[in-house]
């Protein structure tokens, strides 16, 4: 039987409606079916790289209508406008390529659909810089993730962003799971990552002093290291910025007008642009943007995850990224049946999962985040939380981080990913359309590897644009942005020197991280200035300690509101519908007899 009509067989097991037909030189799938984990399913049937570029999963799913990004604005302020390059998405990558292209004298767009950059998968993770012991050799997640990670000590130091390199642990806890580090161990040589060694408990605990008794050993991988996701984006794109790229906020793509493989037109909620190339950078939405484009060869089907933050008192409890080894089933508790998991079966599943698993992972802000969990959702905007993920994650790390329970709580949240159904990056030129490049199906490890997809996006574009002239070298590209005073950072010699130069650093907003006036007055005076609450906490962290801005919050608005010149009802949350106040409840009021 022909891999085709294996196909087809298996896709009418799942649901009679279902077909498949090559197109393009990939699979494209059609039906409808009002079960979203049958539609995942057979995208998954799909693949065939060998035979196929991509899976192009049209299959509907009954009833359901993508709740599209609302356009807030709708003016001409960019119609006309003809950059060089536009990339489309204020994600880390799309930051990072924005960047990345004005090493050259390139004439660079961004825009995005949010009120700010880093709205969506780039902020909702855990900011871990992987090793990525886990991939294949000729994967790009491979290829990104280790070349990424190579660059990201000189460049969290050039962009003033927080790192810490202390490593990866996964932790086992039964002498036999050693065949699993060692398999992993023999992948790391392959891929060439230094340093990975196998520690027994009483080494481990160097590293790791509060793992659990009952943990036997574990793989330590140096090269680990965390960052913050959402101020590396925003470094990135101020500094793109800094050196001359335009960031266009609250721009949505709504379509585009292509002729003879190439676009012409993009359309947005301010007006056409007529981009030389667009580089697609739309997370989530990239497969629908490279449709726009005539260039689909993939899809995206979101995967949701939630991650739980613990407050800082809890922050000591872990040093590094630390996850159990999926095979590991922590020993019973007094009253509990053992449980048994376990055996070569067990090792194979571990190494082809596609999700890394709950892990407890020591933030760059001192703080212990524990998730997340994965969730195949059809909603590309599903960000709502629930108390079964909450359940989940808890029971799963329960007893690796123990000493830490729902009363640590400070806040949570959900991501949503945009893996394709082959479970790697797709980034790569144009295949059907000659002026797009693609930088899509980013999911883990994409923090690590943005700034090397992004160097690739950058020498790709000079290459193309280099059709209608010379493209040179930016000989004023400035790679570093400067540094703004962190009050907490400071020592009290430092911190009074500062003060008597500025005494808005003096006057404290935030107790709970010791964010002053001054921190916040020069995240609004930045590069990129955006006049909400969520995007000063973002940048500076007043709002993200244990009372979550019940306190400094309604100084943040008056401060937001002075700087602006705007009432403090102009102030909002976030997006333009995020209202905080409404109006005044006491002032003056008539008395009517």
């Amino acid at each position: 039987m022909s891999s085709l009509k294996k196909l087809r067989k298996e896709l009418a097991s799942l649901d009679p409606s279902f077909c498949a037909e090559p197109d393009r030189g990939c699979i494209v799938l059609t039906g409808e079916s009002d079960d979203w984990r049958k539609i995942v399913r057979a995208g998954k049937l799909a693949v065939d790289r060998k035979r196929y570029l991509g899976v192009v999963n049209r299959i509907k799913l009954k009833g359901f209508v993508q709740r599209m990004p609302e356009s807030v604005i709708r003016d001409n302020a960019l119609d006309g406008e003809s950059p060089d390059v536009l990339v489309i998405g204020g994600g880390i990558v799309g930051c990072a390529a924005a960047r990345a292209l004005r090493r050259y004298d390139i004439d660079v767009m961004l825009v995005e659909r949010g009120y700010d950059v880093a709205l969506g998968g780039s902020s909702r993770n855990g900011g871990v810089v992987h090793v990525g012991i886990n991939y294949s050799p000729h994967a790009q997640k491979h290829i990104y993730n280790n070349r990424g990670n190579a660059m990201y000590e000189g460049l969290c130091r050039d962009l003033g962003v927080p790192f810490e390199q202390k490593g990866q642990v996964l932790l086992i806890g039964k002498r036999w799971e050693t065949l699993l580090c060692a398999v992993l161990k023999l992948n790391a040589k392959r891929l060439r990552i230094p340093g990975v060694k196998f520690m027994k408990r009483a080494e481990l605990v160097s590293v790791e002093p509060h793992i659990p008794e009952w943990i036997y050993g574990g793989l330590y991988m140096p090269t680990g290291g965390i960052t913050s996701p959402y101020q590396m984006t925003v470094a990135l794109a101020e500094n793109a910025v800094q050196n001359g790229a335009r960031v266009m906020l609250n721009t949505v793509v709504e379509g585009m007008r292509t002729e003879g493989g190439k676009i012409l037109e993009v359309y947005t909620n301010r007006g056409i642009i007529r981009p030389k190339l667009v580089i697609n950078a739309a997370g989530v939405y990239s497969d629908i943007v490279a449709d726009m484009a005539g260039d689909r060869t993939f899809t995206v089907h979101p995967r949701k995850g939630t991650d739980i933050i613990l407050d800082k008192k809890k922050g000591y409890m872990v040093r590094t990224s630390m996850a159990k080894s999926p095979t590991t089933v922590p020993p019973p508790l007094d009253g509990e049946e053992e449980k048994h998991a376990g055996g070569l079966k067990a090792v194979v599943r571990a190494l082809h999962s596609h999700t890394k698993g709950i892990a407890s992972i020591h933030t760059a802000d001192g703080n212990m985040i524990i998730g997340p969990d994965a969730l195949e959702v059809p909603d590309r905007e599903d960000t709502a939380t629930t108390a079964e993920s909450m359940d989940s994650i808890f029971d799963a790390q329960a007893r690796i981080s123990e000493g830490a329970g729902r009363q640590d709580v400070i806040a949570y949240f959900a991501g949503v990913r945009a893996p394709t159904y082959e479970e790697d990056f797709v980034v790569r030129k144009g295949v059907y359309t000659e002026n797009i490049l693609e930088a899509a199906g980013i999911q883990s490890p994409g923090i690590t590897a943005a700034p090397a997809i992004a160097e690739d996006l950058a020498v790709w574009a000079a290459e193309y644009l280099s059709r209608f002239g010379e493209v040179k070298k930016n000989a004023a590209f400035d790679p570093v942005r400067p540094k703004k005073p962190c009050l907490r950072e400071l020592d009290e010699k430092a911190r009074a020197a500062l003060i008597a130069q500025n005494p808005d650093y003096g006057e404290i907003v935030c107790r709970c991280e010791e964010v002053s006036k001054g921190e916040i007055l020069d995240a609004l005076r930045s590069p990129l200035p955006v006049y909400t609450v969520d995007a000063v906490k973002r940048r500076v962290r007043p709002g993200m300690g244990r009372c979550q801005g019940g306190f400094c919050s309604p100084l943040v608005v008056k401060i937001i509101a002075e700087e602006a010149g705007v009432r403090p009802e102009e102030v909002t949350k976030g997006g333009a519908r995020s209202t905080i106040l409404f109006g005044d409840t006491k002032g003056e009021h008539k008395v009517i007899d």
